[in-house]
């Protein structure tokens, strides 16, 4: 079997700092996989990463085979069915570009180029392409994790609006009375995810296995449920990694929120200024705000963060890893990773106190926090150091 090893470039790791902080870019999911499982699919064989941020090595090790046969594949880029043939194509000792960019290489060392031009390549640059290329991606997933398969009967409570065939329930899913329109795109519900009745969604929606729509939500797509979440209120655009929960009202648009989150009750997120003009977006290369070209981005929101009941956020905050923002008021737009406070101010997270929190919220869904995770947020921690 072909061993194939996704790579990070270190600047588009970079770009997708906090998300990127805790995990490699292929990691990230956009659709219903995550890139990974994307190429998993579609290009079978034994994966492993190597990742630019040397503090992930230990968790995500890198495991060559044999340096001169091995594929190496750009971690940020989707795979595609002509992205694949090329590749399969790849001569050994051959590098494959785009734009003069490489994509791919058959080979550690790989002298020779092969220029690809293809109508179409979806790859993640920015904070923002998680959530305005989501739906693309979900388009993409849904006819092939769906192909050749048969969705568990819809029940005769749901009102379809739309093709049903653009509905697919895997085994264990519970869906009642609730509204699916599948006019804009299909809508995937993982094994043992629930609907629950009163919820009414428009595609595309992924809501991966073991998540939660509780009563009366409202979804618009393009919005990614991750495994293992529950929601609720109103989210749109929205793709949540995983282990997170938003399960009371309040409105998220133009967000992405990543692993072990929490946003409590009546916690609403901005996604558009209220003069209509250009976003612009913390980027941690730059140490600044830059110029998104966005009219609406909402929250971006790393792992094992969480907010207080009715907590206000201003469009466009980017908050880091491990932090607590709770009071009234709106806090600044750029919350360093391991802090706590508010508009009022911030102070630094104790590490004790945190990973005593994450432990025990881990092992509600049966994970553990290893030394190996302690030693990835204690690295996260010296670096954030920088930005306060």
């Amino acid at each position: 079997m072909r061993n194939v090893i996704l790579y990070d470039v270190a600047r588009v790791h970079d770009n997708l700092l906090p998300i990127t902080y805790t995990r490699p870019v292929a990691g990230i999911r956009l659709g219903i996989e995550t890139i990974r499982e994307k190429w998993e699919r579609a290009f079978p064989g034994e994966y492993s990463y190597k990742v630019s941020a040397e503090y992930l090595a230990p968790k995500f090790p890198l495991k060559e085979a044999d340096t001169l046969d091995d594929y190496y594949i750009a971690s940020h880029v989707c795979p595609s069915d002509e992205l694949v043939k090329a590749i399969e194509a790849l001569p050994c000792g051959c590098r494959l570009t785009v734009d003069g960019e490489e994509i791919a290489r058959h080979g550690k060392e790989a002298e020779d180029t092969v220029e690809y031009d293809p109508i179409h390549i979806t790859a993640l640059r920015s904070l923002t392409d998680i959530f305005t290329l989501n739906g693309e991606a979900l388009e993409y997933d849904f006819e092939r994790v769906t192909a050749g398969r048969t969705s568990q009967p819809i029940s005769r409570t749901v009102t379809i609006i739309g093709d049903p065939s653009r509905v697919f329930i895997e085994e264990g899913a519970w869906v009642e009375a609730a509204v699916l329109n599948v006019q804009n795109g299909p809508i995937y519900i993982g094994r043992n995810a629930e609907i629950m009745e009163g919820t009414l969604v428009r595609g595309p929606l992924a809501l991966c296995h073991d998540s939660h729509i509780n009563m009366g939500t409202r979804v618009y797509g393009a919005t990614t449920i991750g495994p293992w979440c529950k929601v609720g209120g109103e989210l749109s655009n929205v793709v949540m990694l995983g282990y997170s929960n938003k399960a009371h009202d309040g409105f998220l648009g133009n967000a992405v929120i990543g692993e072990w989150c929490n946003l409590g009750a009546d916690c609403v997120a901005s996604n558009l200024k209220n003069d209509y003009t250009e976003i612009k977006l913390w980027n941690y290369p730059a140490h600044r705000f830059l110029r998104t070209g966005l009219q609406f981005c909402g929250l971006i929101m790393a792992d094992h963060s969480k907010a207080g009941i009715n907590t206000m956020f201003n469009t466009a905050t980017v908050v880091g890893v491990g932090c607590n923002i709770h009071g009234s008021g709106f806090p600044r737009n750029f919350v360093a990773s391991f802090s706590e406070g508010g508009a009022a101010g911030f102070s630094d997270v104790a590490m004790s106190k945190f990973f005593d929190i994450a432990r025990r919220a881990m092992a509600r869904r049966h994970v553990e926090l290893t030394q190996t995770d302690i030693d990835i947020f204690e690295a996260i921690r010296d670096i954030a150091e920088t930005y306060k």
